[in-house]
C-alpha cells in the first residue's frame, strides 16, 4: 500500500555553485559512495543534484520531520544504473513510525533541472 509520495526539483547550476562555494557541503550531504560512480570517478553536478533532490523527496514523503541526517538516506545504483534507496538511522526510524518499509525512486536531469520522485510503501 502506498503511504506517501515525495517529489523535488533542483536547479543544477545553482546547486553546483553552492558545492563550489562551500566545499564541505558535499561531505555533509553525500556519503563517499554517493559522490563517486561505480568506477570511482566523481559524479557530475547533474547526478549529485538529482541525488540531493531524492533526499529532499524522501524528507517530504516522511512529512519533513526535524532531525533527519543526510547520510541516513543514501542513493545507490545497481550495475545497470537503476537508482535505489538505502535508509538507516534517523530516516529509517521516521519511516518505521509511519509504517514505511519499501521505497521506489526515480531520478532525472535535463535542461538544467534535476528531479526525483519517491514512493513510500508499507
Amino acid at each position: 500500500m502506498i503511504v506517501a509520495v515525495g517529489i523535488d526539483v533542483v536547479l543544477v547550476d545553482r546547486f553546483a555553485q553552492s558545492l563550489a562555494r562551500t566545499p564541505s557541503l558535499g561531505d555533509r550531504l553525500f556519503t563517499e559512495a554517493e559522490r563517486r560512480t561505480g568506477s570511482g570517478t566523481p559524479r557530475s553536478p547533474e547526478s549529485l543534484a538529482a541525488r540531493f533532490a531524492a533526499k529532499e523527496a524522501v524528507a517530504k514523503a516522511l512529512g519533513a520531520p526535524a532531525g533527519l541526517n543526510w547520510h541516513d538516506c543514501e542513493v545507490a545504483s545497481d550495475p545497470d544504473g537503476r537508482p535505489w534507496l538505502t535508509v538507516s538511522g534517523t530516516v529509517a526510524a521516521a519511516a518505521a513510525e509511519r509504517g514505511i518499509n519499501r521505497w521506489h525512486l526515480s531520478l532525472s536531469h535535463d535542461g538544467g533541472i534535476a528531479s526525483a520522485m519517491v514512493v513510500a510503501e508499507q
